[in-house]
């Protein structure tokens, strides 16, 4: 049987290729880093290597994890290629750093890249409402980080209304559902007091996607507040630095958030009591308030009335003094004409006069008027 088989290079290069579609749907290749460049700010080149064998690779800024430096150990998946023009190539559909070492430069190069933009900035924190009443959750169910985080609330807190977004919290996938979830909740026209993403603990790589710059972007750009909380205590992620609250772990996430029921209860009963006793010291001060201003006003009072009691004994004296009768006692009379007091200039001889004095009275006729001197001074 002949095998021999004649291609134009053409025909070869669309046989390989579509041999290779084939044979392969997905191949992930691990190397060292080298060679990097990127051209037109669109299109990234560069070789994955290792000690017997070099491979180019090709690929769009859009596929690249964050910032890379040679050196890094990487996990490049995609498919090879055959180009017509440019020869073999490895067409990369995604990039992961490998190893406790690469994971770490590259989030120490994406931190610093970040941080220049200002996503870790203090000034850009928002509060947490406290407690909250809605809470967006996303995380991985079930998992123990979530069966945590529920169990701390309900212990701790009542009435609170969860709305969970289960994803992948590790995987080629996890990023996308993650950015996905956080973009499901800033869409909502009923937003969340604040929406939250746990995950337990892992391997550095594990942990790699809370370190990728679609999720740091993707927390930092929430409309609603976040508080993010993964692996241990001693785990940092970037995720975290660009998340409004940062919690230790999905537990300290759950105390963080709301308050301990039986310490509120604790804390209510005590200012139940102190207010009780403020009340009751602010109504003893207004009784003695009221009792000094009490004894003010009748001490007020009192010095009025006597006051007036001086002044009305002394009216007393003057009026007695220039009554009529106390004239009479000095020994004046009084004339009266017709019933009407005279002065005498009404008058005259025949007129008859009715005589008051202190202890008589009597009618007389008058005989003849005197002159009266008016001129006269009292002397």
């Amino acid at each position: 049987m002949n095998t021999d088989v004649e291609l134009s290079v053409s025909e070869f290069v669309e046989v390989f290729n579509q041999t290779v579609e084939y044979a392969f749907s997905v191949i992930s290749i691990r190397g060292e880093l080298g060679n990097f460049r990127v051209s037109k700010r669109k299109w990234v080149y560069f070789d994955l290597k290792d000690e017997a064998a070099s491979i180019s690779c090709f690929g769009s800024v859009y596929q690249l994890p964050g910032p890379l430096e040679e050196g890094m150990i990487l996990r490049v998946k995609g498919l090879p290629r055959l180009h017509q023009r440019y020869g073999f190539s490895f067409n990369f559909s995604s990039i992961t750093p490998v190893g406790v070492g690469s994971i770490k430069r590259a989030s120490e190069l994406l931190a610093a890249k970040l941080e220049k933009e200002g996503l870790f900035a203090p000034e850009r924190k928002r509060p947490l409402p406290y407690p909250p009443s809605a809470i967006g959750l996303i995380t991985a169910s079930p998992s123990a980080a979530l069966a945590d985080f529920i169990q701390i609330l309900k212990n701790r807190w009542v009435g609170l209304k969860i709305d969970l977004y289960s994803v992948s919290v590790q995987g080629e996938t996890a990023a996308d559902e993650i950015s996905r979830a956080l973009e499901f909740f800033s869409g909502r026209p009923d937003l969340q007091d604040v929406v939250v993403v746990i995950r337990g603990g892992g391997s550095p790589e594990d942990l790699a996607v809370f370190n990728s710059e679609v999720v740091t972007r993707a927390v930092a750009s929430s409309r609603v507040p976040t508080l993010v909380a993964i692996g241990h205590e001693s785990d940092i992620s970037l995720a975290e630095l660009a998340a409004d609250r940062r919690a230790s772990t999905p537990s300290n996430a759950a105390e963080i958030l709301v308050p301990d029921k039986k310490v509120a209860q604790l804390n209510l009963k005590n200012l139940a009591i102190e207010t009780r006793a403020v009340i009751k010291n602010k109504i003893k001060q207004t009784i003695g308030q009221l009792e000094r201003q009490r004894e003010q006003v009748i001490s007020v009072l009192n010095d009025r009335l006597q006051r007036e009691q001086r002044q009305l004994k002394q009216l007393s004296v003057l009026v007695a003094a220039l009554s009529p009768q106390a004239i009479l006692r000095r020994g004046y009379s009084i004339v009266r004409v017709n019933g009407q007091v005279s002065d005498g200039s009404n008058l005259s001889s025949g007129s008859i006069v009715a005589i008051e004095l202190s202890k008589a009275a009597f009618e007389a006729a008058i005989v003849r008027p005197l002159e009266v001197n008016n001129n006269a001074t009292e002397q």
